[in-house]
């Protein structure tokens, strides 16, 4: 019978910290704290998208000199290849003005 009873008050004092607990959790101090805990969120959240920004605009540079880079090597290479072709032609000229 003494083992209903705790669990009995057990149950009364769950549902009275239960109540105290949510009208402290609705109270103005309380609010102030969330509002507080919302605006930090807010400026952390700004600080991530301009680090996120920044760190894009250097990597759309990089990217840049990068595309740079790779076509200049192959306008080299293609004038590797003229110049190239251009000896041949003038070896196999001489080659045939010989004969």
């Amino acid at each position: 019978m003494s083992s209903c009873w705790g669990r009995l008050g057990l149950w009364a004092c769950g549902v009275l910290f239960g109540t105290a607990g949510i009208s402290i959790l609705k109270s103005d101090d309380a609010k102030k704290v969330y509002t507080h805990v919302t605006a930090a969120a807010k400026r952390g959240g700004a600080s991530v998208m301009e680090t996120y920004t920044t760190l894009k605009e250097n990597l759309d540079d990089i990217a840049a000199d990068a595309d740079d880079i790779n076509e200049e090597r192959a306008r080299q290479k293609e004038e590797r290849e003229i110049a190239d072709a251009k000896a041949l032609l003038e070896a196999h000229a001489a080659k045939n003005e010989q004969k």
